[in-house]
């Protein structure tokens, strides 16, 4: 079982916290803010009250026994780059913060953090190609140029199975899944064959799955 412990027990730290509970992870919750940390009191193994800009509280903690440390605040910047810069000094193993812009993003990955979340982007992103296409279910950005997108069945697919329509050799793109009534089936293998009313999951270059499939 994984260990995580969440520092900022706003909107987006309560979402998180009941995930990982969900997931059944072994969460720590910690904010300056006592009825914050009551609030999620259920869905949590243990919780402090503190500031985690204090060298002494944040010692307290051993950071470096986590997994992963995860810092969501986002109402004051300072306090959230600080609180990055202490975990790596005291040893955390991997530290993710969360940022509200670019600038955020770029100051915490040098100060401290191993990796930034930023969800206003991402999921605007993601708003995005589900609103401006009827035929995306799904969007992941993989970070760099990939992505992974759920998509109908092309028309031109339906009744050929994946060696015939050979999408991978030509294009590069990968087929991760198939979806049917909801379901999902990720043993895919040369002889399946797509249906039509189904949908695909698939894994590329974001250039070209837009330009395939007419994104």
């Amino acid at each position: 079982m994984k260990s995580i412990l969440v520092i900022g027990v706003g909107h987006f730290g309560r979402h998180l916290i009941r995930k990982l509970n969900e997931l059944n992870t072994q969460v720590m919750a910690v904010d300056i803010d006592e009825e914050s940390v009551n609030a999620v009191l259920s869905y949590v193994d243990s919780a402090q009250i503190g500031d985690s800009t204090n060298v002494e509280f944040l010692s307290q903690l051993g950071v470096s026994d986590f997994d992963a440390v995860i810092v969501t605040i986002t109402d004051d910047f300072q306090t959230s780059l600080e609180t990055a810069s202490l975990l790596k000094d005291l040893g955390a193993r991997h530290v993710v913060s969360r940022a509200s812009s670019d600038i955020q993003e770029k100051f915490l990955l040098r100060n401290g953090a191993d990796e930034v979340v930023y969800p206003e982007k991402q999921l605007a992103a993601w708003t995005c190609i589900r609103c401006t296409s009827d035929h995306v279910f799904d969007y992941i950005d993989l970070g760099g140029e990939h992505s992974i997108f759920e998509v109908s069945v092309p028309n031109e697919w339906v009744g050929r199975n994946v060696l015939q329509i050979n999408v991978r050799q030509q294009y590069g793109i990968n087929i991760l899944g198939v979806r049917k009534n909801g379901i999902l089936n990720t043993l895919i293998k040369p002889e399946t064959t797509f249906e039509a009313g189904t949908t695909v999951l698939v894994l590329g270059a974001e250039k070209t799955i837009t330009k395939y499939f007419k994104i």
